[in-house]
């Protein structure tokens, strides 16, 4: 990879399947990015094993930290700092950010949701796709800003609803999705190829 790898900083609360398809795309070769720090939002997260084996500089947050989600929030920017980030990516990162991340990183934090927003917000989007019967759902990119799942959308990408599905089959199928779509955004971004014009469009050049 080039000395110019995008330096981003991957937020976490679980398995952390799609750092692991960050990594690897790294490893693979097809993403210019280097994983520079990991946090957990959870102790025992899978995902932070996943950056250790990678050799990743690992941080872990506990419950109590987030009393005052606004003094986690700024231990998180000073950790992300010191690493050096360009870039802040959700990977399945449960908790709201408040404007100590968003300002210090301005449409510099990514988030990944499980719909095409705008429908389907918050944190059962895959359920209530399924229990609202729609034939379509699908996967979003966009950046983080104070209005919940309404940052600027980056990308999107579709997936059917098949009449043999099930609720595991499809979110199987999004998750599949999501490791695809969420390392092509960050190569993307790599390239200097996505813009935001005065009214918070995205454009992809």
């Amino acid at each position: 990879m080039s000395e110019q790898a995008l330096k981003i900083g991957v937020l976490i609360s679980g398995s952390g399947t799609n750092l692991q398809a960050i990594i690897d795309a790294i490893d693979e070769g097809r993403l210019n990015c280097e994983v520079v720090s990991v946090l957990s939002s959870r102790e025992g997260a899978y995902g932070i094993e996943r950056a250790i084996e990678a050799g990743i500089d690992a941080h872990v947050m506990a419950r109590a930290d987030y009393d005052d989600p606004y003094v986690a929030d700024a231990k998180i920017v000073e950790i992300m700092d010191a690493a050096g980030v360009d870039y802040l990516v959700m990977a399945g990162y449960m908790r709201k950010l408040t404007p100590v991340v968003l300002d210090a990183y301005p449409n510099r934090v990514l988030n990944l949701h499980p719909a095409l927003l705008p429908s389907f917000k918050g944190a059962h989007a895959i359920v209530d796709a399924w229990e609202r019967g729609v034939k379509v759902t699908g996967v979003t990119v966009h950046f983080a800003n104070e209005d919940y799942d309404m940052g600027p959308i980056i990308a999107q990408r579709a997936v059917e609803i098949y009449e043999s599905d099930t609720i595991d089959t499809l979110e199987e199928r999004i998750h599949d999705v999501e490791h695809v779509l969420y390392p092509e955004v960050l190569q993307l971004l790599a390239e200097g190829r996505i813009a935001i014009d005065d009214e918070g469009k995205v454009h992809i050049k």
